[in-house]
């Protein structure tokens, strides 16, 4: 069964990715089932394994920056934005990255739909977008596209951590001082900023009510 938990505060990243590692070794020892953990971050940056030269100066950014083991490239977290940190066993579904990835975007699209959001993918480009017709059109002449949504996932033995963040509210000014997935000529957006009175909350039950439609031999536990 897998386990679901909700932080009230927001968990200080280093704090965050120790109980990870130690879920995870549990996991694997057969000592602790699943688990998905939702949270808010304080507001605070992290590069992923494929930053590279997308690095900022540290001393010419606001907010402290957290080198980490999952994979893409930076990105922010704050409040006001939803991580869900999942600590699954894909040893006993189906052992496929590249699918859990795709179950991972497949997840938020679903749940984003439930709010009447269209979110998409788009190739070489993971996580998932939303199309801004409202908004003037990119230099090539496509429709401006904002990222509502991210995924940096690491794998030990089978065992998935990290996770996915949804923007519900965050202070989306943040990204400008990154380069956001590494991505350099698309915007960022949330649900707020689309106009919707969405709250943490109504999101969780939608992620939760979403979640066995995607992972469905998985039960949960609350």
């Amino acid at each position: 069964m897998v386990e679901w938990q909700t932080s009230a505060e927001p968990v200080n990243y280093p704090e965050a990715v120790r109980v990870m590692e130690r879920r995870v070794a549990a996991i694997l020892a057969g000592e602790a089932g699943e688990l998905v953990w939702l949270l808010e971050h304080p507001p605070l940056y992290t590069a992923g394994t494929s930053a590279g030269r997308f690095l900022p100066d540290t001393r010419a950014i606001r907010l402290p920056v957290h080198k980490t083991g999952r994979g893409g490239s930076m990105t922010y977290h704050g409040p006001g934005q939803r991580i869900a940190y999942v600590m699954l066993d894909l040893s006993g579904r189906n052992r496929d990255v590249r699918r859990f990835i795709w179950n991972l975007e497949e997840w938020i699209i679903r749940t984003l739909s439930e709010f009447g959001v269209s979110g998409e993918r788009r190739p070489g480009r993971i996580g998932v977008w939303v199309v801004r017709k409202e908004k003037p059109p990119m230099s090539d002449g496509t429709s401006c596209e904002e990222k509502i949504a991210a995924i940096g996932v690491r794998l030990r033995r089978w065992v998935s951590f990290h996770g996915i963040s949804i923007n519900v509210e965050p202070d989306l000014s943040h990204y400008a001082d990154i380069v956001p997935c590494g991505i350099e000529d698309r915007g960022v957006t949330s649900l707020v900023d689309l106009g919707l009175p969405v709250t943490l909350a109504d999101l969780d039950t939608a992620l939760i009510r979403t979640f066995d439609r995607i992972f469905p031999e998985c039960s949960k536990a609350r």
